[in-house]
């Protein structure tokens, strides 16, 4: 396994698993402390581990937490997803940076996301599975949500929506949640 550093987001991460095929199939390790330890990251850190299923159009995102923020590792484990993650954090070298990736079951890539960056997918696939682990327990009084089609941000969503949760079709843009931020 590999580390790679996004450009595009400072402290972002993909780490690429080596997988082993052969006629059964694959095997890769998916998570490897050593190599997380490698580009300053605590393994220990990650306390929740969560799992979301999603059909081919389906929108999850944009979405943050307010606070201290979540950083989070990222899968795609079966299927495929295009995965958007845009730096919210004032002090980042590269704030306002936005970074767009597929991640799929084929490749097994984890991506990590800093904390005070939103984050959010849309299903490629008929089926696609999304793990994540998270650093610190879920909290929904925290929960920030983004508009998916703010033109600040652009992001060139590959299919039409073909279903979203209600937070997610009424988040406010980019522009009323950084200003909300500041207050």
């Amino acid at each position: 396994m590999k580390a790679i550093q996004v450009p595009e987001i400072d402290g972002a991460y993909l780490f690429e698993p080596t997988p082993y095929t052969d006629e059964r199939g694959f095997f890769c390790r998916t998570f490897d402390a050593d190599v997380v330890r490698s580009v300053g990251l605590d393994p220990d850190a990650f306390v929740q581990d969560s799992l979301s299923r999603s059909v081919r159009g389906v929108l999850r995102g944009l979405h943050l937490r307010s606070g201290a923020g979540e950083a989070k590792l990222v899968r795609c484990s079966y299927g495929k997803v295009f995965d958007v993650v845009v730096d919210l954090r004032p002090d980042s070298p590269t704030y306002l940076g936005r970074a767009f990736f597929e991640l799929s079951g084929e490749t097994q890539v984890t991506l990590y996301i800093p904390a005070g960056c939103a984050h959010g997918f849309q299903a490629l696939t008929d089926t696609a599975d999304t793990s994540y682990r998270i650093d610190r327990p879920h909290d929904p009084a925290e929960d920030v949500t983004i508009a998916y089609d703010d033109p600040q941000l652009a992001v060139p969503w590959p299919l039409p929506v073909s279903s979203m949760s209600q937070r997610d079709r009424e988040a406010p843009s980019l522009a009323a949640v950084l200003e909300h931020r500041k207050g």
